[in-house]
Order: C-alpha cells, then structure tokens, then sequence
C-alpha cells in the first residue's frame, strides 16, 4: 500500500493531490521551486524539499532532483499530475526503476501514445475510428505524398508524430503548397520536439472537440466515465469545458465509450487516461490519448461522483476498480472555466500579486485555486491560476450558475480572463450548445476585435 505520494507538480493540481492524500491518510511530500516556496500545497504538505531554481528545467523537469528528494523522504510513489513530466516515459520508467510506483500508465504505453502515428496504428487495431489520413510517416518522396493527398482530398493537415497542444500542425490548401508546408512542419517538429517525422490527415473544417475519460487496473478491468466537450478553444488551447457533451446520445456514448474500455484491455492500459476525438457530421475520429489525469477532470467527477485522482491512487497500488460500467450514472451537468492570469483580450500574461481574492461559493460551486491574498504570480509558469467547476441539474440551469460565481470571483492586483469566461456565457451561440473548435475565435473572439 502506498503510505507517502511525492507530488512532482506545482499549483492547482498539487493541491489537489494533496487533499486527495489527506483524504486517504497518505501523507505527502511537496517539491517545489524558489520562485514557489509560498504555494499553498508547499505550506500544508507533511514535508517539502526545494529541487532547483525557478526555471522548469532546472526543477519540475529535473529527474534527478525529484527521484533524490524522493529517496530522502522515503516516498512510495510519485504522483507527477499533468504537464511537466507527467507523460514524459523516460521519466516513469526512471520513477520505477527507482523503486518507486508511478503513479500513472507504463512507461511502454506512455511512449506508445506520445507518438502520434503509433497511437492510430494502435487505435487502428483495435477498431478506434480515427481521421483518413496517410497510416503512417510521410517520407521524402513528394509525388508519393500528393498521391497519399489527393486520396485524402484537400484541404488536408500535416502533422508531427511527437507534437502536441497544438502544436507541430499546418493546413494544406492545395498540392502546390503540400511539398513545402512537409519540410516546414518536419523541420519546426525536429527544432521543437527533437522529432522530425510527420503525418498527414484530411482536415476536418468544422469538427467538435470530444474526449471519453477511462480508468484501467492492473487486473484487466476498465470503465469510461463518459464524455466532455473541450471545443471552446483559442489557438487549440481549452478555454471551457463540460460533460457531459452537447447532443451526443446514450447510443453514441455507449458505442464509442465501449471502444475505448476495449482499448485499454487490449494494450493492457494502467491508470487514468483519455482519449480525444474530433466530432463532425455524426462521426468519432480519433487524434491523441493523453496518459494522465486531463485539467478538466473535475467536470467527470462532478457529473459521476468518481474520484478519478483517488483512483489513479488505488490502480498504482494495485488494486482492482471499485466500479463497473453498469455502476457508472451521468447526473446532471458540469461546466469547468479555466481562470487564467492574462489581459482578457490581449491574452498577454499578467504575474503579481494578489491582493485581495474572493472565492465564489454556493451549492454545485466548486473552485479549484492555489492563490490567496497576497500571494505572487511568478511569471516563469504556465498562466493559469484556478479552475472553476459548477453543477446543475441540467445544461441551462448549470449555465446560470456558472454566470453567477463568475460574477462572484474577485481578484485583485492582476488581469485575469474572468470577463471573457463571462462573455462566453453570455453568448446565445455557446448557450445553444454543439459549437465547433472554431467558434470562439472566429465568432466571439473576432467581435471584439
């Protein structure tokens, strides 16, 4: 049994982690940058030990310090959340081989999912619909690759096998573009990845954003948790998210949802995992599997009940899931706005100090922050600074209450993007429910410029 979780993350999540430990008896151990010795999780885990200065890669993405202060502090496992090193397969194998449980998949499956071309092939075996495209690497050969896109059909999208986040991706138009947009995207892949080969698929003009959420033990049982919608997004980065989506009906959810437990039994998947799709014209197509616990989760636990953190815990030590799918129930509806420290309309980021925050509150109000008064915004990190997750009974009523704990919120000392959460539950286009992963910068966004 896991007895003492390493938290190999800053912020919101650490936090999280850390109350979920609690929760268990676990006791906890913190890692933390200088720039961050006054986290919220830092002063209430059972011990911290400072890896590195503020600088990422000298300490949230620096292995040995965190194994090292692991080993000081006796922990069983390590926890590494999302982003950092969390899908990072050198890293779980380095955690385990230390003699640690990683918390989260095998290193081989984390490797298999990160490159994007070996997660279709993967899908592709086991039934997954995923996006037409080339089912494979494209090589130097141009006239091979207009053959590989003229199958397709223009308009197509040239992508890198280790991108991600919306990254490493260029829209083809035409074949008198193609040739020079795969030596584009292959070198900026090589300069920003270290990995140079890239893939083709048909772009999809106006696809939603859907992801299916799943837990799989060691012992060969796995269940999905239902669907969210993550198709609010700017510059393929999630602003909104909700489960469960828009539309898509019990029949849709039990087919596609099945497809992905069958997944993970067939790879012998291990942890917490989601599979992301495009949704266009009534069709799943695969594109990614994140091997980790996703930002949006509270939205799957708010409509479920699950505890998808403290699950991660129990599959590492090994136990069996406490559920089946039959004992998995949608209740409700559940929005999550990502609360981030930027201009609302530049989007530029905006660190300092806090000097006077105000929760929201009420009942199905639930917010998920690191921040207080007084407390500094380092701007070495990532901008967000909070998650805010709401339930109602259904989507309407779920809505309403968003609007009004995002009116509620108060945050003193720095911009935060709190007054375009508001405008987008305003928006009748966004209430209406199914937009597409364009909506917001085409429509909302494009208004106020």
């Amino acid at each position: 049994m896991i007895k003492k979780v390493l938290i190999a993350n800053r912020g919101e999540i650490a936090l999280r982690i850390m109350r979920c430990c609690r929760d268990l008896d676990i006791s906890t151990v913190a890692v933390y940058s200088t720039a961050d010795r006054d986290l919220k999780h830092v002063r209430l885990a059972d011990e911290a030990v400072c890896i590195g200065p503020a600088q990422s890669a000298q300490s949230y993405l620096n292995v040995p310090a965190i194994i090292a202060a692991a080993e000081v502090t006796n922990s069983d496992a390590i926890h590494p959340g999302y982003g950092f090193l969390s899908e990072n397969a050198d890293f779980a194998e380095r955690v385990e081989s230390s003699g640690f449980a990683f918390i989260g998949p095998t290193a081989k499956l984390i490797r298999t999912m990160g490159d994007k071309v070996a997660a279709i092939r993967a899908m592709q075996e086991v039934g997954v619909p995923c996006v037409p495209g080339s089912g494979g690497p494209l090589d130097d050969d141009d006239d091979t690759n207009l053959r590989i896109a003229d199958d397709i059909g223009y308009p197509v999208l040239i992508k890198a096998s280790g991108g991600g986040g919306g990254r490493g991706m260029r829209v083809v138009e035409s074949a008198d573009d193609l040739a020079d947009s795969i030596r584009l995207t292959r070198a900026e892949a090589k300069a920003a990845f270290n990995n140079d080969v890239v893939y083709m698929e048909k772009f999809l003009g106006a696809p939603r954003h859907i992801e299916f959420q799943v837990l799989s033990d060691t012992h060969g049982n796995a269940i999905h948790l239902g669907e969210r919608d993550c198709s609010m997004q700017r510059r393929h980065q999630k602003v909104v998210e909700e489960a469960p989506a828009p539309g898509i009906t019990e029949e849709e959810r039990a087919r596609i949802g099945k497809l992905c437990v069958d997944a993970c039994e067939r790879l012998g998947y291990r942890g917490a995992g989601t599979f992301e799709f495009l949704y266009q014209d009534g069709e799943f197509y695969f594109i990614e599997m994140n091997t980790r616990v996703q930002v949006e989760h509270p939205v799957t636990e708010m409509v479920t009940g699950i505890d998808i953190i403290r699950q991660q815990i129990s599959i590492a030590s090994g136990e069996p899931l406490r559920y089946t799918q039959d004992d998995v129930v949608m209740r409700g509806h559940a929005f999550e706005c990502r609360v981030n420290a930027e201009d609302p309309r530049t989007f530029m980021p905006s660190p300092g100090v806090i000097q006077q925050y105000h929760a929201p509150g009420g009942l199905g109000v639930r917010m998920e922050t690191h921040i207080y008064n007084g407390y500094k915004v380092p701007p070495h990190y990532d901008s967000m600074i909070g998650k805010l997750i709401v339930h109602g009974n259904d989507r309407e009523r779920a809505a309403a209450r968003m609007r009004g704990a995002l009116s509620e919120i108060h945050i003193d000392g720095i911009k935060t993007n709190i007054p375009l959460q508001l405008d987008i539950f305003d928006d009748p286009g966004f209430l209406g429910g199914g937009v597409d992963i364009h909506y917001l910068e085409n429509s909302l966004l494009r208004t106020d410029q």
